[in-house]
């Protein structure tokens, strides 16, 4: 399994920022107390959480509390602390520094929370409005591939008209993938091998299907993203079902 470059930049930060800022705070030692030079330590660990791992802020917060013991308490440069009051202190940089991680860490997932649901949001009110716009049904199906292959991170799509060849494992309108008519277990499997169906139906008339190859070795996106991809192909279908009264007459 690899680790994110960004997690372990993070765990990196943990370790080595509360050190550096310990060692650069030498100089005010005598002259700022330590309850203030252990809120400077916070706002380390605050900057080192806000990358969004949980672990690399934990890390920080140990990381401070140890560094700022062995640089700002007497003895010095040993990890013993003889007055009460820098116990206590050192404790509080620990405790706050690991709630204040946390929550810098929350604080993360929720706005990344936030953007990818405007961003879902966004490619579906796109699709709607080049529906209802009249665009043409070919412009319709390629600009949702499009959108498809960034949503789900596919290698390659294609559109398929009309045609229900084979049973190739299939996305359903739920989110799920069906394969040879069982749930397959995109959690613990990932993609299960070769294209991938997704159809495309409008108001009950099925009007072709979009074949979707995963990129090798990728991770299943989140359901709210399979969904939205769901609604992506029913939009294709509702300009293709716009267009077929007029094929008809022709």
């Amino acid at each position: 399994m690899k680790y994110p470059l960004r997690d372990a930049l993070a765990v990196a930060a943990g370790l080595l920022a509360p050190f550096l800022a310990a060692l650069a705070l030498l100089p005010l030692r005598t002259s700022v107390t330590h309850t203030n030079l252990a809120l400077l330590l916070v706002v380390v660990v605050v900057a080192v959480a806000a990358l969004g791992s949980r672990l690399g802020g934990a890390l920080a917060a140990l990381s401070a509390a140890a560094w700022f013991d062995f640089f700002h308490t007497e003895p010095y440069q040993s990890f013993h602390i003889q007055d009460r009051a820098d116990v206590e202190t050192a404790v509080l940089l620990l405790i706050v520094g690991l709630i204040v991680s946390q929550l810098a860490v929350r604080a993360r997932v929720l706005e990344q929370v936030a953007v990818s649901g405007a961003g879902r949001l966004e490619r579906l009110h796109a699709a709607t409005r080049r529906v209802r716009l009249g665009a043409a049904p070919d412009d319709a199906v390629r600009q949702v591939r499009e959108e498809l292959v960034e949503v789900l991170g596919l290698d390659a799509c294609r559109f398929e008209y009309g045609m229900l060849l084979g049973r190739p494992p299939r996305l359903e309108h739920d989110g799920s993938v069906q394969v040879a008519g069982w749930i397959w277990d995109l959690d613990r499997q990932g993609w299960p091998e070769g294209e991938i169906e997704l159809r495309a139906v409008a108001h009950g008339r099925y009007q072709g299907r979009y074949m979707m190859t995963p990129r090798p070795g990728s991770l299943p996106p989140p359901l709210e993203d399979r969904l939205v991809a769901v609604d992506l192909a029913d939009r294709a279908a509702a300009a293709l079902d716009r267009a077929e009264p007029a094929r008809e007459a022709l």
